[in-house]
């Protein structure tokens, strides 16, 4: 048989069409698995990012008015949005909350909101996360400041739902430093927020 003989120049286009085929499928498997890892790595940088912000999480925290008041322990947080420390713990901190929300208060007080400096005073508050542990009648039990693991920070609370002293009442972590304003926040009187500055 030549080389150039019909059945030969059939197989050849057979191969070829094969070929062909083969790498169509194998383009094809490399657009998926590539848009598949791209839908994981986006999903996966959804879950790393705290599943519940700072801000979300001050939300849905219970009033400290209530808190101080409903007869339930609370769990009193001072952060604040640029504190890399409690960016850190806020996944854990929501967990945390979820899985106590029924027997305990959990309360987030933002350190550049001028409206607790009277807080931010009476506990001290030099360094964030600064943590306040608060028995059912509103008195302060314990405080912890900086990043805490979980299962410290769940003893604790476990202690304070069941009256006990806590286990972990003098821990400290990293924390972002914090120092409070001193005198009385002045404001502009071209503040449209501060109405009680236009009436003479």
């Amino acid at each position: 048989m030549s080389l150039n003989s019909p059945n030969s120049t059939a197989a050849d286009a057979q191969k070829n069409s094969d070929m062909t085929t083969a790498a169509r499928v194998r383009n094809l498997l490399i657009v998926l698995a590539a848009i598949a890892l791209s839908v994981s790595v986006l999903l996966g940088l959804r879950t790393q990012a705290p599943s519940s912000s700072l801000t979300e999480m001050a939300k849905t925290s219970v009033p400290l008015e209530i808190a101080l008041t409903n007869g339930k322990p609370t769990f009193m947080e001072f952060y604040a949005d640029w504190c890399g420390s409690c960016q850190a713990m806020a996944g854990d901190l929501s967990a945390i909350k979820e899985k106590y929300a029924e027997p305990m208060n959990f309360v987030m007080l933002n350190v550049d909101n001028t409206k607790w400096l009277p807080e931010i005073t009476k506990y001290r508050v030099d360094g964030i996360p600064h943590f306040v542990y608060l028995n059912d009648k509103g008195s302060r039990v314990a405080e912890t400041i900086g990043e805490m693991p979980r299962s410290i920070m769940e003893a604790n609370l476990e202690a304070l739902i069941a009256g006990k002293p806590l286990p972990h009442a003098q821990a400290s972590g990293q924390v972002s430093d914090f120092t409070p304003p001193t005198g009385p926040v002045k404001t502009s009187s071209s503040d449209p927020r501060v109405h009680g500055s236009q009436v003479q």
